[in-house]
This record gives structure tokens, sequence and C-alpha cells, in this order.
């Protein structure tokens, strides 16, 4: 059977399977790996919404939450009240049980008005993918503001 002309050459070739083979493998994982964030982003807001009724039962006041510069180098009022999970300050569940990433572009404009920070995704794992030793699980980070550490 011969082959058709593509705008990439012959068409039906071995490469051309072999192409579209791990085109559709490459998709299949990327749905796997969207459909897993999704069951953990489930599980940590409940994490989330536990710690916020029972950080309210022990008394834990919600602290006016600050966004930092992507560089680091200045921090930006927001509109937000909750609880800083790491120690830089770089994320925080808000009253509302909303998990926040407070890192903002910044700049004049934001000094003079503040920032508004949108919610993400929870994950289960801060910090995942980072240098050893900066990655913590939800459940510790949770457990060790409860715990006023």
């Amino acid at each position: 059977m011969p082959a058709t002309a593509g705008p990439s050459g012959p068409s039906g070739s071995a490469a051309d399977d072999w192409r579209q083979q791990r085109t559709e493998a490459a998709a299949h994982q990327q749905r796997e790996l969207d459909r897993q964030r999704a069951r953990e982003s489930v599980a940590a807001r409940a994490l989330l919404a536990d710690f916020v009724a029972r950080a309210r039962d022990r008394g834990l006041a919600p602290e006016p939450l600050r966004a930092r510069a992507f560089d680091g180098t200045a921090t930006y009022r927001t509109p937000l009240r909750g609880w800083y999970l790491r120690r830089n300050h770089s994320v925080a569940v808000g009253e509302d049980g909303e998990f926040y990433v407070l890192s903002v572009p910044g700049g004049v404009r934001a000094r003079l008005r503040g920032v508004a920070v949108e919610p993400s995704d929870p994950p289960l794992v801060l910090g995942k993918g980072g240098r050893d030793g900066e990655s913590i699980d939800l459940a510790d980070a949770l457990a060790l503001v409860l715990d006023g550490r």
C-alpha cells in the first residue's frame, strides 16, 4: 500500500505511527495526572475545612495575610485573613477554608492599594518537588499550626 504525502512527509510510515502512539500516550498520561491532582485537591480541601473548624474551636485567631512579591523584596496587603502554613509565609489557608499561594507580581500600585490573591487548588504536599527538606505533608503543616508551632 503506497504512503500518502502529508505536510511533514509520507504518512503511514513506522515513524508516523510511533509519533502518533507517543502523542496518545502523553495525552493519556496528562489526563491521569489531572485526575490524580483533582483527587488530591478534594482530599486536601477536606483537611483545610477540618483545620478551620478546629482552629476556631481552639480559639486560634486568623491574622491578616500579606502576599510577597515574586522577587521576595516586598510584601503587600491583601483583604484576606487566615493562617500561614509555612514559616516563610508563602502559603496560607483563609478563614473561608481556601488555599492561597501568597506570591504576586507586586509593583507600585500593589504597594498603594494592596493585592487580590485568588484561591488555588490545594496540594496534599506543600513544596512537592522542591529541594530536600522543603516539602511537608499538608496534614503535618496544619497540625503544626494547631499546636502553635
